[in-house]
């Protein structure tokens, strides 16, 4: 057995003494799901919005955890959400110590927590986009600029959950410039279909005409075959804007020693494809590699989500 192999397995016992691989869904206003003690001094408890299928997000951060585990030398858990908004609450009462946030999300999750610490994104969030996405037989054709957003009005449309970046809060603020209101859809309202996997399902199955979704899950989705593009296309792909991170909670150096904030940063943006653990994060993660971010990287998010009414 190779070093690194026994760490993990050492490691791996003493997880398992302390509490299950992966916790269920947190309520924040549901007690503790660990014990003080523990959940203060021994357990790093890392989670991310719900931005997918939960088989797909319960396989990537037992790996996160495992790796971060590994690298850091203490115990680290994945705690999975309920929703984005239950994500935030977690964080900002504490009861989560490492979140992966969309843009939108870890703007409110700072607001809310003076002292978090933006640690990084991937590559491809600097520059990151949405794609608008039709049924075929809605007539909808590919766009060939903003201003043929539209086409929109009157159609069955729907976006993501309601706080996310890229499923919701640049989508909107695109077709604001555009002149289409959210009260220009059918109904005189979008649907929520509450993540990106179930947009991409209803516009499929023609519950909606249109929709919005993460470039990146669009991407994999059409790779993986799950798509049916005889029912489904592409019409439209956003300007670029900043979204995903990862955001530590104030205090981490205090619980877990000295410079620990810095080495999770650290070992985070030295993930490579070279090591075939890595290598399969950086896959489901849809990056090559993660970069170091921060704060400030987020100021257009912050002030659209104000625009829109999503941050007070």
């Amino acid at each position: 057995m190779t070093p690194r192999a026994r760490w993990t397995a050492v490691l791996a016992g003493l997880s398992l003494a302390l509490l299950p691989a992966v916790l269920p869904p947190l309520n924040p206003q549901a007690a503790p799901l660990l014990s003080r003690a523990e959940a203060q001094q021994t357990v790093l408890r890392i989670s991310a919005i719900p931005d997918q299928n939960p088989e797909k997000l319960n396989r990537l951060y037992g790996l996160v955890a495992d790796e971060l585990s590994q690298q850091l030398g203490v115990p680290v858990k994945y705690v999975p959400m309920t929703d984005y908004t239950a994500a935030v609450s977690a964080f900002r009462t504490g009861n989560l110590d490492l979140v992966w946030f969309g843009g939108l999300t870890g703007v409110q999750a700072r607001l809310q927590k003076p002292g978090a610490t933006v640690i990084a994104q991937r590559d491809i969030d600097a520059a990151f986009h949405s794609v608008f996405i039709a049924n075929t037989a809605s007539g909808l054709k590919p766009l060939s600029n903003q201003k043929g957003l539209t086409a929109l009005k009157g159609k069955r449309f729907t976006f993501g959950s309601e706080s996310s970046t890229s499923g919701r809060l640049m989508p909107q603020y695109f077709l604001n410039q555009a002149g289409v209101s959210l009260k220009s859809f059918a109904g005189g309202a979008p649907g929520f279909s509450g993540s990106h996997d179930a947009t991409i399902a209803l516009v499929q199955s023609g519950a909606y005409q249109a929709g919005v979704v993460n470039e990146q899950v669009w991407k994999s989705s059409l790779r993986e075959g799950k798509v049916n593009r005889s029912k489904v296309i592409a019409i439209w792909r956003t300007p670029p804007y900043p979204d995903y991170h990862w955001i530590a909670q104030p205090g981490l150096d205090k619980r877990f020693g000295k410079g620990f904030t810095g080495r999770i940063q650290a070992a985070i943006v030295s993930w490579r494809q070279k090591d075939p653990e890595q290598k399969q994060i950086l896959e489901l993660f849809g990056a090559q590699q993660f970069t170091q971010a921060q704060a400030s990287d987020y100021q257009k998010i912050e002030q659209v989500g104000r625009q829109i009414g999503k941050i007070r």
